[in-house]
């Protein structure tokens, strides 16, 4: 077995920023000192956004098969030989494609454990999902692959971590898919993650509520009564430490944020703004709860910049140092010592990256 982690990196849309971040980050050397990086693609996608950023010097060791891996280099697996028509900043029926190619292929390496970790890049779910492949997101495609429901969305930056009961979810429809149940069992899977993951040994978690002022005691809601709070007490007597529910408006706003180790969202947005709003050049999106290890940046395919060679690498960057991280936490073989700092140290200490 190798000595360091064997991460995966998913092409994400060819027509949008993820190739441009995913160079940027693996052009520095040093990167190969802590895992060994292989992305799934084909090299002349590589060589193209190469020859756009003006980086044709920078080289990956090509292989046909994860077995072939170059432990001291970044590797670009060769995923497909089709010729794909790149055209930066449009949403195209190709995009789609083969970013779900390279996805799939990923999942398949990493399920089978051949790779410890998988990094996405970004992706346009609206060019993958069709007829005859329904596609929400990452997040519900591995869950599904992993065969589990008990997953949580969690945005994760040095000073905020955030996780979300409901993930994809039309506003209309969250109310109905609230239960105590429910927000019992994300708050055992973020405590849980918080302590394995992390190495927070006894995690400090707040609440929000769903309704404005947490529902004024039931004149704005009864969410809270009826299901939030219970959902707390549940989890109090179990022994987490567990506050809530707080106006999600008033909590951020007053920084209540920064006395927790973690805040538990109702909702994509209630959770996703403030975290953005932070957060957003160096947050990551990571999925707690899976029998592997998934991360990814907190942003889009920004179509709007791709191709001008101005993306910032830094939130791509931060996701692939979690994953080394938390595969090092996780797996006894890749054990944690002085060059191997936790998340929160490495984006300071162990690479300092200027371009």
């Amino acid at each position: 077995m190798s000595k360091l982690p064997i991460i995966g990196i998913t092409l994400g849309d060819v027509n949008g920023i993820s190739v441009e971040v995913i160079i940027k980050t693996l052009m520095d050397n040093r990167v190969a000192d802590y895992c060994t990086p292989v992305v799934y693609g084909n090299p002349k996608i590589i060589s193209y956004w190469k020859k756009l950023m003006g980086h044709n010097d920078y080289n990956m060791h090509i292989i046909k098969s994860i077995d072939q891996v170059h432990t001291k280099k970044a590797n670009i697996l060769v995923c497909w030989d089709d010729e794909v028509e790149i055209r930066p900043g449009e949403s195209t029926e190709a995009g789609g494609k083969y970013a779900f190619k390279s996805l799939e292929l990923a999942t398949k390496d990493v399920k089978d454990g051949k790779i410890h970790a998988i990094v996405t890049g970004p992706l346009n779910k609206h060019n993958v999902n069709n007829q005859l492949l329904p596609f929400k997101g990452h997040t519900e495609y591995l869950a599904q692959q992993a065969g589990t429901n008990d997953y949580i969305m969690m945005l994760v930056s040095e000073d905020l971590k955030v996780g979300l009961v409901t993930g994809h979810v039309p506003l209309k429809d969250v109310s109905s898919k609230l239960t105590t149940d429910i927000i019992l069992r994300k708050l055992k899977l973020m405590n849980k993650s918080l302590k394995e993951d992390f190495s927070i040994q006894k995690p400090k978690i707040a609440v929000l509520g769903l309704n404005p002022h947490a529902g004024d005691n039931g004149l704005l809601g009864n969410e809270e009564k009826d299901i939030i709070i219970p959902a707390v007490t549940a989890a109090q007597a179990e022994g987490m430490v567990v506050y809530g529910p707080y106006p999600a408006d008033g909590f951020f706003g007053s920084r209540q944020h920064e006395k927790f180790d973690a805040v538990l969202a109702m909702y994509h947005d209630q959770g996703l703004i403030p975290f953005k709003y932070l957060a957003f050049e160096d947050g990551v999106n990571y999925t707690a709860g899976l029998p592997f290890v998934r991360t990814s940046p907190d942003h889009g395919t920004a179509y709007n910049i791709a191709g001008k060679n101005s993306a910032n690498e830094g939130s791509f960057r931060n996701a692939l140092y979690m994953a080394i991280d938390i595969v090092r936490q996780r797996n006894s073989n890749f054990k944690l010592n002085e060059n191997s700092l936790p998340f929160s140290l490495a984006r300071k200490e162990r690479f300092r990256i200027d371009f």
